[in-house]
């Protein structure tokens, strides 16, 4: 726009169409030899800045959605290069070209994402982001690698835009189901990313602690990547149960780190641990590694000092002993003794004789170790467990695609 002229409704309609059938064809068609995706980025990114600096985009709205879609599709049919060619030099230079584009387009749909007021535009790029991580997650012909602030910005989005309660009621029933239908997208969309490991399976423990509240609207999405990610990795996946659970006893501490246990909320979180337990199933032996290394980091959690607190004092995570408790009876017998001895080596000050309240989780969790000896399962034969070396890949050791789940 050239000074303060200011396109009128039939201007706006013809540039809308216009991307709209652009989008459309690009959807069905090959139009990289048009050479157009450099003029829709730049298109994208100045209608982003202007938005976010309140001032008029360079395009309509509703024809900034279209710029997303076709920069989308450009990139899909970026790997048609890949199929076609023949020649070494033109090979490399496709995957250059595909990286560039890449970056750019995951830089602006990040920022979109998390900065920008048009709600449309969000949920545009989210979509975009999800497909082209699983499309190019896999290393053919490009592994993307997406950085820490694209998985925080996505996961942040499915916290803001899926976990809410609908409670308003002006909305009819018929725009209620249209809203939860386009959240399980978004939900499901999410969950595909750390089941098919293009995201740490990390992030897939901010979906789980989810997994009771609203069990109603996405219980079967959220279990079906429960079972997935168990699938993949049984220590990461038990690792992402207890993150999940750490979550939820996180947004209960109050200012003191004070842990109401007779509360709905605890007792909602004990409920969660129920869950996570029973998904284990009944083969202690096959679950043996997850379960013992999710009793460990359990521990570790729930005991770690208070510096400034007084020696006598309980340590401020206690109460989540409580929640590791709902885990013992799937533990073996041995393990319960080294666990025990585990316990006890980490309370630093020695465990406790006084029965108070707040030592109560402590004592809860030492006596299903000690007396829970029966409900186990007698222990395998000692050959089954004898190794001259570890396989590779084995669930006794983190996941090497997953290296970055850490707790």
């Amino acid at each position: 726009l050239n000074g303060d002229e200011r396109p009128d409704d039939d201007e706006i309609f013809a540039v809308v169409s216009s991307l709209k059938k652009i989008a459309y064809f690009h959807n069905c068609h090959d139009m990289s030899r048009l050479n157009i995706w450099e003029g829709l980025h730049e298109n994208l990114v100045a209608s982003w800045e202007a938005v976010r600096e309140d001032s008029i985009p360079p395009l309509p709205m509703e024809a900034v959605k279209y710029c997303i879609d076709s920069c989308f599709y450009g990139l899909l049919w970026s790997i048609v290069p890949f199929q076609t060619e023949k020649d070494r030099g033109a090979i490399e230079h496709a995957k250059v070209m595909l990286q560039d584009h890449m970056d750019k387009y995951m830089d602006i749909c990040q920022k979109i994402i998390s900065d920008c007021p048009e709600q449309s535009w969000k949920e545009q790029a989210f979509a975009a982001v999800g497909d082209l991580l699983i499309y190019y997650g896999s290393g053919e012909p490009i592994r993307y690698t997406p950085s820490d602030l694209l998985c925080e910005t996505i996961n942040t989005f499915v916290q803001e835009y899926v976990f809410i309660n609908d409670t308003d009621e002006e909305i009819d029933d018929h725009q209620k189901i249209e809203e939860l239908h386009k959240r399980r997208n978004f939900l499901a969309g999410y969950c595909k990313l750390p089941v098919y490991r293009v995201i740490p399976t990390e992030y897939g423990s901010h979906v789980l602690q989810h997994y009771v509240t609203f069990y109603n609207d996405f219980g079967d999405i959220m279990k079906m990547t429960l079972s997935r990610l168990r699938d993949n990795h049984k220590v990461n996946c038990a690792k992402a149960m207890l993150q999940a659970l750490i979550l939820k006893f996180k947004s209960l501490q109050d200012e003191d780190n004070d842990i109401d246990r007779n509360g709905e909320e605890f007792h909602a979180i004990k409920e969660l641990a129920k869950r996570f337990a029973l998904s284990f199933g009944l083969d202690a032996v096959k679950n043996r590694e997850a379960v013992t290394k999710l009793h460990r980091h359990g521990i570790i959690y729930a005991v770690e000092e208070d510096p400034e607190a007084a020696a006598s004092a309980p340590p401020p995570r206690l109460a989540f002993l409580e929640l590791v408790t709902e885990f013992t009876n799937k533990l073996l017998k041995q393990d319960k003794k080294v666990l025990l001895d585990f316990l006890d080596k980490r309370i630093a000050s020695g465990v406790p004789s006084s029965r108070s309240e707040a030592w109560g989780p402590l004592h809860m969790y030492r006596n299903s170790l000690v007396h829970g000896e029966g409900e186990s399962m007698p222990p395998p034969p000692k050959k089954a467990y004898q190794r001259k070396r570890r396989r590779s890949g084995s669930d006794e050791d983190d996941d090497p695609m997953d290296e970055d789940f850490r707790l």
